[in-house]
Formats: C-alpha cells, sequence, structure tokens
C-alpha cells in the first residue's frame, strides 16, 4: 500500500534536515538530490518549501541553504530539555536522601507530564515508585506545575476543554494557588502524596521535581520539611539551568 502524500512529504523533509551537520553547514538543492536519490527539481522544491516553513534559510553562496531559525530554535529547545535531564540525577539523589522520599523529575510531552527520571530511597521498608515513562494525569502534583507555569496558556485551556466544567473550575483554582504558593501537592486516596515544584531554564519552565511518598512520610504543610526540600531542590538545579526562579507570595 503506497503511504499518503503528506506522510512521505514529512518524511522526505525530514531527510533534507538530516543532511546537515558538522561537516555540511549548508548544501545545495543539488547535493542534497545527489545524497538523497532524488531528481534535482523535487529536491529544490523541498528545500524551498523548508525556507518558507522557517526550517531552512538561503546560504552566502548561490544555490546554497543553511538551517533556518525555526530549526535552531526546536534544537536549542531540544538540547535544554536534555540538558535538564543530564543535571538532574544528583540533585534527585539529594532530595530522595533529605526526605527519604522517591523523587521524581517529570518533563512536559504533547499532551501531559511524562516521568522521565526516578530516584528511589531503598532505606524504607514499603517504597512508593513510579515508573519512568508514565504520563500523569492533570491533577497529579507535577501536571499541576506544568498546567500553572506553561508559557502557552491558550494550549493549556485547548487541553482542558475536555475536562468538565465543574472539574475544570475547580482546577483553575487550584493553578492559581500553586503560582502563589510556588509548588503543588496531590493525596490520592489510596495514601499516596506527592509535592511538586517547578524547575526553569531560560525559556520557562522546563521540567517539575516532586517528592513521593505515603501519607505517614510526607507532608503537604507548606512549612513541612517535604516542601521546604521539594523548592530547594527546584531553585538549586534551575540555578544550575541559568535560570531566575520567581519570587512567590
Amino acid at each position: 500500500m503506497q503511504e499518503p502524500a503528506e506522510i512521505q512529504s514529512v518524511s522526505r523533509a525530514a531527510q533534507v534536515l538530516g543532511l546537515f551537520g558538522p561537516l555540511t553547514p549548508e548544501i545545495t538543492a543539488a547535493e542534497a538530490a545527489e545524497r538523497l536519490g532524488l531528481n534535482r527539481t523535487t529536491a529544490y522544491r523541498y528545500c524551498t518549501s523548508l525556507v518558507a516553513a522557517g526550517l531552512l534559510e538561503r546560504g552566502v553562496e548561490a544555490g546554497s541553504f543553511v538551517p533556518g531559525a525555526l530549526l535552531l530554535q526546536v534544537g536549542a529547545f531540544a538540547l535544554g530539555r536534555r540538558k535538564v535531564v543530564d543535571l538532574a540525577p544528583p540533585f534527585l539523589r539529594g532530595l530522595s536522601s533529605r526526605t527519604n522520599l522517591t523523587a521524581v523529575l517529570s518533563l512536559w510531552g504533547s499532551s501531559g507530564a511524562v516521568v522521565t527520571r526516578v530516584e528511589e530511597d531503598s532505606t524504607r521498608a514499603a517504597l512508593v515508585t513510579v515508573r519512568v515513562g508514565t504520563q500523569l494525569s492533570f491533577d497529579s502534583a507535577q501536571a499541576k506545575v506544568f498546567l500553572a507555569y506553561h508559557h502557552d496558556q491558550l494550549s493549556v485551556t485547548r487541553l482542558m476543554t475536555n475536562v468538565p466544567e465543574t472539574q475544570r473550575r475547580e482546577l483553575e483554582r487550584v493553578l492559581e494557588r500553586v503560582r502563589v504558593r510556588g509548588f503543588a501537592a496531590n493525596e490520592d486516596l489510596d495514601g499516596i502524596v506527592a509535592v511538586g515544584a517547578p524547575v526553569f531554564d531560560e525559556h520557562g519552565v522546563c521540567a517539575a521535581v516532586a517528592a513521593v511518598g505515603t501519607e505517614r512520610s510526607a507532608s503537604t504543610a507548606e512549612d513541612s520539611s517535604t516542601v521546604r526540600s521539594v523548592l530547594e531542590t527546584a531553585r538549586a538545579l534551575s540555578k544550575e539551568l541559568g535560570a531566575e526562579y520567581p519570587a512567590t507570595d
């Protein structure tokens, strides 16, 4: 079965973008055609379409193309996400050690917070953990952090359109409280407690860090050691990323 034309177009465009690298900072349509097995007219059409989309720009040499501003922006964002993941482990270990709780780092995926790194406290007989790759529900502490601090609140509004109106209004009140206090908390019916706080880089919120445990081992009170430790970890990791941590009321 032949793939739909638009899928093939995306694949071909990705192949063109994949030609760039340290040894290939710019490329011509003729070179792209030769390396990808395309005719020159097709390769040129892809290159000019990518220019129109902002993914490529015209190079200094006649007929050449270089990575565009949009591609650089997306690349910088991707590197920022990878940077926080690479820097996070010692901060998570410190949080877990101080609180004797499970420390979790989440990133924002296409439709919610996704658990990316976990540091477990092995000293406790009863261990509460979260599986890496889990997409967290909107009522989780880390999802609330992202929803409260996300730079694109229009996207947040669209995501929340499927939430029943009464529940959505309550969630909006909760998010406003998160912005005032600087952290989010969650206690579920099984006695599991989570406290989350935002991590910032130069672009805004880039991750959420949380401590997870039982209602006997963790507290959501503002003046509790759990909340203080989570906030200190989030601020320290943000500082390591070169970001100013916003003041809270």
